[in-house]
Parts: structure tokens; C-alpha cells; sequence
């Protein structure tokens, strides 16, 4: 009868719940492959492959603040996040709480309504008011609320065509032999047909929990997180997820002045966690749920405890967590060798203040000392980076562009060194750099000065000649670093990581530049808004614009697309028009300074000098795309192009003709993306009118977009080029690594020196700025 029953949820046979999805789901390889029991996931990333998953809800998750009904918004994300994760192919059971919360409402609600009948018949409505609410017993509100919740997930789960079924269960179905095999067979059987069980204990017969009644090995079921953690393992899950009313696990109680957020938790930390009170409802605490977890991880089970009440999060935590990102804390045997991400970024931070107060000739020192080791160590370099080399051109997915910036060489190490040696003396008077002085009052004078911005993540794709650049960039301006490669270029990264920390122990400063190579993803990186500062992404469009999607709580300097375009006007000279975009395009097509759309006026058309240009795009192999206006000019005309805010990143390019200046600027506005943008022309006027009314991060006259970069400005190196509207635009190099600070020097001055009744008067004079002195060696005049 129960089977008929569940056949009927849906209105559809037993046998086809899910079929549809699941066949859909195996057809595109979505299903997670079911893995052999016995031990846990070891990394956070692995949890992608958890094929059977376990989702306790504790009662602060499901119960509203009063206590009395259930969060309906809540329950309704979670059945939705368990019916997608079960349609992807994953066996899921839920264990619930909320029976008691449920009855409670019920129950209160008879009781009412039943007292106000019988008062109003015997006293007359005046005694309404004295009615006094009974104490609801445990047991009968659970009695009273099972079948109301199990109706309640029947009909949500419903709604995405996924049946589920209802286990109460005791401590004697686990310890007795006989019961605890009925029980495995039933949930089997219900997963086998595509089911989500949905499991409590039986809280409408069940004793009070005795304390420390654990049998040798087996965890007694006192409450639902030692419910969930006994179930995980009978039934071989392999992941535990348990939502409760906080992020996870912290090392003191949460709102405590110095509580920190495990991350990862490993059971030989145990003793340094201190433990807080339970939550506002339940009958578990963090130590309860602590307790079971560490069982479950025994018995082989992975778990993560997280928050399941967080508006921002509810809405996909549990899928978050079952993609592997960086949700609350997760329960693993295996400890790295290294220091956490988390630890690193505290190191650097520590680090990088002292390297901060360095002088600066002690900062360049460093700096000198990295450059030599590029050359000391070439072969050693070299050598690490044929391996990277050897092991990508095996993998046949990198393309010869890519390879190329993967490789390095003896003259691009000299070449390195030689910039590193420029920042050096470039970086003499960055840090502590007085940029206002101002005389407030008598002997009250206010300067702002240059300092660090504090700890910088530099991510980057397969260009390891990044690392030493940014690198001496960080050390200069006397910021921390977090450097987060990509994995093509492993060996050549830490060997010039190893290089970079050698030079920056010369001053004891060794922390301050970290190389990220633990298994963390990008977007969990990014995460870290309360010890990251500035966010630099080094690489492809999609990286760009993946790191600004992420990274919602920390400033990203960098910029998604590089659409520049070039305008040759009717009085552009021939020579100039064919050197420059040949320049801008051929150069280096893959670069982000690269032209994409070459703007020609009208006029242009029947001059000769189109013909020339057409020629030598034809010669340099530069696939061409005709924008609609050029199209419409032409009888036989190239592939239309399918957008015009497109950036190729090849030998390809878009023509397209406009009428006149403005509409050259107008079309640049719409279609581009404030990167660099040229015009040829040799009439001046029109040229500064270009220049002034362009709002682009780089605007150039008679030269190659090519030029938008940090070495060609003099800038010694660059850590990007940013398209952004604060803060630093174009190629960022050592400036736009600094932030400002405001130094006021009084002499027991208050504010109310300067009130009306006070004795002191405003001067706000400006005062001339010194020559630049290190801090702590300057004076107030």
C-alpha cells in the first residue's frame, strides 16, 4: 500500500519517477560515478563526486524565530536544491526536524480556538482575555505535527515531479540486528526507484536522551546530528551535510572578539576548539554536531556543517557545497603539508607591514637581489621550465600562443632582470610620499602620504614571467601578495616564488609574497573579502570577467575586454594609416592592446589609400568581417560580422565606415570597451577633439594601440591595464599600488578649541612639500 501510495504522488507510475531526468543526465555524463566506501573525501573539490548525499536539517533551519511553525520560504529553497541535485543522478535522503515546531502550532491553534468556544459560552467574551496557554508536551506537538510535515514536503517535492517517503525511526532500530537490516533494505529499495526518504526520529515515543550512553564505537541517536551521522554510515554515504542556525565551526564561540570560521576542520584540532551554547532550538549544540560529524568522517562519510539560514546563502548552499566551494566547515582526516590559504594570507599581511616600514633603499636592496638570482639561477629556472614545457605541448591542449607565453628563456630572464633593476630605482620615493601639507591651525599641520594598499591576490594564466613582475611591483610599493598561477606553469612558478622569498629574507621580510598551490578555486579565493584588499586577474577575457563575477565583497583592477578600435579619418597620411594598423593588429593579435575594429571614413572608401589597405591586411593573413555600413558599400562583400563588440584575439578584424568624427567617437562609446583607441589623422583639430571627447582609459594620435602598456610608458613593469573609473586607470604599474593616508601632527588640540566660544581660528594654509623623506625620519616645521 505505501508504494501504491508513493506511485500516486505525482500522478505518474512508480517506475517512471525521475526516469526522464536520470536518462537525461547519463546521457550527458552528468551522473556522479558511485565510488568504493570505506574512506572520506579528502579535499573540498572532490565533493563534486558525491554520488549518495545525507541532508540533516536542524530545527533553527526549519522553525521560524518564534518557534512555533515552520519557515516555509526556507524548506522551499531546500526542496528545490535536493530535487535538482536528485534529477542530476544523486541518491539524496533528508533528515528533518520541525515535527515538534509543527504540532506546536497545531496544537496551539486547537486550544484556541477550543477554550474561546467554552469561555464565550460560560463567561462572555470579556474573559477571552484571561486565558492562559497551556505548556504543550514534547511528544504530543511531535505526535500532533509528523503527518502535517511529511504532508507539507510531499506536496513541495511535488512540484518538481519527485516523490519522496517517510521513515520515523528510534534508537532501537539501529541497535537491534534485525530492525537495522530492515531498515537498510527499505531505504536501498527506496533509493533504487528514485525516492528521496525523508527520515526523524520518532519523537512521539521516544525516551529522553540518557548522557554518555554511547555504546564502544557507535554513536547513540540523542539527537538529529547523531541521527544523520548513525544513518550516513549505515547507509555508506558519501557526504553528510548539516544545515544549522551558524556558518560552521569556529575556534571560540561565534561573536566572540577573536572567533574565526574553520574552514577545514581536522580531527586532531579538536583540543583547540572552544565550544559556545547550543542553538535557540534543539536539543544538539555545535559540540553535538561536532561529535557526530567526526564519527561519520570515521565511518568513512565526508561532512560539512554550514548555515541554513543565511537569506544571501539559502538559496544554494547545499549546492554549493556539493560543487566543492568554500561553504562552511568541512570535515577531513587528511591535513595539508603547508600552511591553510587562509594562514598564508595572514602571513603576508604580517609581513607586509614590516616590509612597509622598510626604508626604501633597504626595499630596492631587495628587488637588486631577485633580479641577480634570475640570472645566478638560470639553469635552474630553465630546467624547471622545460618540464611545464614538456608536460603541456604532451597535453595537446594549449595552443602554439599559449605555449609561447608558457616558455621562457635566457634573453626574456636578462630582460627581466633589467626591469626589475628599473623598478628599483623608480621605487626610491613611493612609499611615505608626501603629497599635501597643509597648516590647519597654529602648530596643527595635516599631511597626506603615500602607503600601501595592504594584501594584493595577483591571479594569472600561463605567463610565469608575470611572477618576479609582479613581484618587485609588490615589494616597491610595499605590498603584500598572494600569487595564485595557473597549473601549466607549477615548476617555473615556484622555483621563481622560491627565488623571490630568498631575496626578501635579506630584511626578514621572507612572508610577504606567497605562492597560492593548494587546491583552492578562483572564486573561492575571492571569497576572502576580509583579507584581501585588491583583486589583479592576469589572463584571458573569461578570466577577467569570471574573477568580477565572483569577487563581490573585494575591488577587481583589471579589465574583461580589450575592443580597441582604430579610426582613420579623410585626412589621415598613407604611410602612417598602413604602419600603424599593421602594428596594431599583427603585432601580437592575441594581446589585449590589439586592434578588433578598424573605423574608416566615408570618404576613405574611394581613395586609393583603401585599396593599400586592404592589400596589406590580405598580405599579413588578417581575416576580415564587414560591419553593416560596409557591407552595404560593397557588391561581394567579406562574412558580415555577427557582432560589433566582438574581440577576436586572432588574425581577424572588423571594417566598418562611418560619416564623420562623432559618429566615429558615438561607435566607439556603444561598441568598445574603453580600452585603447587610435586615430590617423593629420589634421590637428581633429585630432584633439578626438582625444578630448574619447573616454577611454588609453587615447592615442598617430601611433599604434600597441603602445597602451606599462614598459612602453616607462612605467618599468605593469600589473594590468584597467578599464575601471576609480582608483587607477590604463597601464597600472608602481602608482597604482598606493593608496593615501592622512597624518595629523597637534600638540593637544580638540575641536572644541575652534567652536565659537573657543580660542583658535582655521588657517588652512597650504605648505610646500619637502623633498620626499622615508616615515619616520621626517619633521613638522
Amino acid at each position: 500500500m505505501l508504494l501504491h501510495r508513493l506511485s500516486l504522488c505525482v500522478g505518474l507510475p512508480l517506475t517512471s519517477c525521475h526516469s526522464h531526468t536520470i536518462t537525461r543526465a547519463a546521457s550527458q555524463g552528468k551522473l556522479p560515478l558511485a565510488r568504493a566506501h570505506g574512506k572520506s573525501f579528502a579535499h573540498r573539490g572532490e565533493l563534486r563526486q558525491a554520488k549518495r548525499v545525507v541532508v540533516k536539517l536542524g530545527s533553527a533551519v526549519v522553525t521560524r524565530g518564534d518557534e512555533c511553525g515552520l519557515a516555509l520560504g526556507r524548506l522551499a529553497s531546500i526542496v528545490e536544491q535536493v530535487a535538482m541535485l536528485q534529477s542530476q543522478g544523486r541518491e539524496m535522503m533528508i533528515v528533518t526536524s520541525g515535527a515538534v515546531a509543527f504540532g506546536k502550532q497545531r496544537l496551539r491553534h486547537e486550544i484556541l480556538l477550543s477554550q474561546s468556544v467554552r469561555q464565550a459560552l460560560h463567561s462572555g467574551q470579556n474573559a477571552l482575555k484571561d486565558m492562559a496557554m497551556p505548556v504543550l508536551e514534547a511528544r504530543a506537538c511531535a505526535a500532533a505535527g509528523q503527518s502535517g510535515l511529511m504532508a507539507l514536503y510531499e506536496a513541495m517535492f511535488t512540484q518538481y515531479s519527485t516523490c519522496t517517503a517517510q521513515i520515523l525511526v528510534t534508537n532501537l532500530d539501529f541497535h537491534d540486528d534485525q530492525k537495522r537490516r530492515n531498515l537498510n533494505s527499505t531505504l536501498h529499495e527506496l533509493l533504487r526507484m528514485n525516492i528521496v526518504p525523508i527520515i526523524n526520529t520518532n519523537d512521539a515515543v521516544v525516551p529522553p536522551p540518557e548522557p554518555n550512553s554511547d555504546l564502544q564505537g557507535v554513536i547513540s541517536i540523542k539527537d538529529n546530528d547523531s541521527l544523520a551521522a548513525r544513518l550516513a554510515v549505515e547507509m555508506k554515504a558519501d557526504l553528510l551535510i548539516a544545515l544549522s542556525d551558524v556558518e560552521g565551526l569556529y575556534d571560540s564561540p561565534p561573536g566572540s572578539d577573536d572567533a574565526k570560521l574553520q574552514d577545514t576542520f581536522y580531527p586532531g584540532d579538536a583540543q583547540s576548539i572552544t565550544y559556545g551554547n547550543k542553538s535557540r532550538v534543539g536539543i544538539g549544540g555545535m559540540e553535538a554536531k561536532v561529535k557526530a560529524a567526526l564519527w561519520a568522517l570515521q565511518g568513512g562519510t565526508s561532512v560539512v556543517i554550514a548555515n541554513g539560514t543565511n537569506p544571501k546563502l539559502t538559496g544554494h548552499v547545499i549546492t554549493d557545497i556539493v560543487e566543492g566551494k568554500k561553504v562552511g566547515t568541512f570535515f577531513s582526516e587528511v591535513k595539508p603539508a603547508g600552511p591553510t590559504v587562509e594562514q598564508q594570507t595572514e602571513m603576508a599581511r604580517t609581513a607586509g607591514r614590516t616590509l612597509a616600514s622598510l626604508h626604501p633603499d633597504q626595499r630596492s636592496e631587495i628587488i637588486c637581489a631577485f633580479a641577480d638570482l634570475l640570472t645566478e639561477k638560470r639553469e635552474e629556472i630553465l630546467s624547471a621550465n622545460k618540464k611545464d614545457m614538456e608536460l603541456a605541448g604532451s597535453g595537446g591542449r594549449m595552443t602554439p600562443a599559449m605555449l609561447n607565453r608558457l616558455s621562457l628563456s635566457s634573453s626574456k630572464l636578462n630582460s627581466l632582470a633589467i626591469g626589475l633593476r628599473q623598478i628599483a630605482v623608480s621605487s626610491q620615493d613611493s612609499v611615505g610620499r608626501v603629497l599635501r601639507r597643509t597648516r590647519v591651525a597654529n602648530n596643527l599641520e595635516l599631511e597626506q602620504i603615500t602607503v600601501p594598499i595592504g594584501v594584493l591576490l595577483v591571479i594569472f594564466e600561463s605567463r610565469p614571467d608575470c611572477l618576479p613582475q609582479v613581484s618587485a611591483l609588490a615589494i616597491a610599493s610595499g605590498n603584500a601578495l598572494l600569487l595564485k598561477g595557473g597549473k601549466e606553469a607549477t615548476h617555473t612558478n615556484r622555483i621563481l616564488h622560491e627565488l623571490a622569498q630568498e631575496a626578501l629574507a635579506l630584511h626578514g621580510v621572507r612572508d610577504a609574497i606567497q605562492l597560492v598551490s593548494t587546491r583552492e578555486d578562483v572564486e573561492d579565493l575571492c571569497r576572502l573579502e576580509k583579507m584581501i584588499d585588491l583583486i589583479i586577474p592576469r589572463g584571458s577575457s573569461q578570466l577577467v570577467r569570471d574573477i568580477q563575477r565572483a569577487a563581490k565583497g573585494i575591488p577587481v583592477l583589471g579589465h574583461s575586454e580589450g575592443i580597441c578600435h582604430v579610426y582613420i579619418d579623410a585626412d589621415a597620411s598613407i604611410d602612417k594609416v598602413i604602419k600603424i594598423v599593421r602594428d596594431s593588429k599583427c603585432d601580437y593579435p592575441a594581446a589585449c592592446n590589439a586592434m578588433e575594429t578598424l573605423l574608416i571614413h566615408r570618404d576613405v572608401l574611394r581613395a586609393p589609400l583603401f585599396d593599400q589597405i586592404i592589400d596589406m591586411l590580405r598580405t599579413e593573413r588578417v581575416k576580415i568581417h564587414a560591419g553593416p555600413r560596409f557591407a552595404s558599400y560593397l557588391t561581394f562583400s567579406p562574412s558580415e560580422v555577427k557582432s560589433l563588440r566582438t574581440e577576436y584575439g586572432e588574425l581577424e578584424c572588423c571594417i566598418e565606415v562611418v560619416d564623420s568624427l562623432q559618429e566615429a567617437i558615438d561607435h566607439i562609446h556603444k561598441y568598445g570597451s574603453s580600452h585603447t583607441d587610435v586615430i590617423v589623422t593629420e589634421n590637428e583639430e581633429t585630432a584633439e577633439q578626438f582625444l578630448q571627447h574619447l573616454d577611454s582609459a588609453c587615447v592615442f594620435w598617430n601611433a599604434s594601440s600597441r603602445f597602451a602598456d606599462g614598459y612602453r610608458f616607462g612605467l618599468g613593469a605593469e600589473v594590468g591595464i584597467s578599464t575601471a573609473r576609480i582608483h587607477a586607470r590604463g597601464p597600472v604599474g608602481l602608482e597604482g599600488l598606493l593608496t593615501t593616508k592622512w597624518v595629523l601632527r597637534g600638540d593637544g588640540h580638540t575641536a572644541a578649541d575652534f567652536s565659537e566660544q573657543g580660542s583658535m581660528k582655521y588657517l588652512h594654509e597650504t605648505l610646500p612639500i619637502a623633498h620626499p623623506m622615508p616615515p619616520g625620519q621626517r619633521t613638522s616645521n
